[in-house]
């Protein structure tokens, strides 16, 4: 996988995850926009991510279902249009996230954002990055970023 060109991913100012979830959690708990198309871009600029990525994870988590709720073999369940895992509720319940407010569709998309700034401060502006939104087990990652790529093709937002 290459690194991400600069004028396709914004940068961000790197600050503390637990900064950054503080921050995240106050807009999604009532600071954010009330629609979510109007959360997408709103949700990026305040994470320094790209609001075409996040709406592209949108597109391959839920096909942009703001009520999915997903079961899955390890027991553990994701929610909501972006479908945040519930291995993220301890945190997150600790800036009073619940897994109703994860139904809410700007909370989730505030939250998603956060995650996927998280993996950009771990593998840098690349696309083990946002493969790494899904999973950081390698061919996982991989996978699921050609994904995002090819979502972004047809979307003909990117060039093949």
């Amino acid at each position: 996988m290459s690194r991400l060109s600069n004028s396709f991913l914004a940068r961000s100012a790197r600050l503390g995850s637990a900064l950054r979830l503080l921050c995240a959690a106050a807009v999604a708990l009532g600071a954010a926009p009330t629609h979510a198309q109007d959360c997408f871009q709103a949700a990026a600029e305040y994470q320094g991510v790209n609001p075409l990525i996040l709406r592209a994870i949108a597109w391959q988590e839920s096909r942009a279902d703001a009520a999915a709720m997903n079961r899955n073999a390890n027991g553990t369940v994701d929610y909501g249009l972006m479908q945040i895992n519930s291995v993220h509720l301890r945190r997150l319940q600790t800036y009073g996230i619940s897994k109703d407010k994860l139904m809410e569709p700007c909370a989730n998309i505030y939250i998603a954002a956060w995650h996927l700034r998280s993996k950009m401060n771990r593998y840098g502006n690349t696309w083990e990055a946002v493969g790494a939104y899904h999973s950081e087990t390698p061919s996982l990652r991989d996978s699921y970023a050609r994904q995002i790529i090819a979502i972004l093709q047809r979307w003909q937002v990117m060039p093949r």
